[in-house]
């Protein structure tokens, strides 16, 4: 049986730019680095001569699960922009829970990040969320990885 989510992999271009976004602008803490190197990190994702930098963050208090950052070192990997786009199958987004919407949406328009939109109110009656009533916004890290932030209330 499954106990829970352990962590998210977000796999990244630049590992110190993507450290830096989500401790700097987001607010998650850095709480391991991790060089992968071998027969057994080769073995376990099916590719060769794979060598990879990680860092993993969190929540402050280990609220969550972890979200490990890894940039390949080799074997490089592709970007495919339509990963950007909500619509794109597969994984699509990663949503936070955040208390003030409109002062993290304007901290991430301060550090230069573009939002989707300003955030939006889930009409009333469309879902019911037994926090109450929930808004939303959209923006990308620097990887053109689908975020989102939720407000409940």
């Amino acid at each position: 049986m499954i106990r829970g989510i352990d962590h998210i992999n977000l796999v990244v271009t630049d590992l110190a730019r993507s450290v830096k976004f989500y401790t700097e602008v987001l607010g998650f803490v850095k709480t391991a680095d991790v060089h992968m190197k071998g027969d057994w990190i080769e073995t376990i994702i099916g590719l060769r001569g794979v060598e990879g930098l990680v860092a993993f963050v969190e929540l402050p208090g280990g609220s969550g699960p972890r979200i490990e950052l890894l940039q390949y070192v080799a074997p490089a990997g592709v970007t495919r922009p339509e990963n950007s786009r909500a619509n794109t199958l597969g994984l699509r987004h990663i949503a936070f829970r955040v208390d003030d919407i409109a002062g993290m949406a304007a901290r991430l328009k301060a550090a230069g990040v573009t939002l989707f939109s300003e955030p939006v109110r889930v009409p009333a009656g469309v879902v019911k969320f037994a926090a109450g009533d929930k808004t939303l916004v959209y923006f990308l890290d620097p990887d053109g990885v689908i975020l989102e932030l939720a407000e409940y209330g």
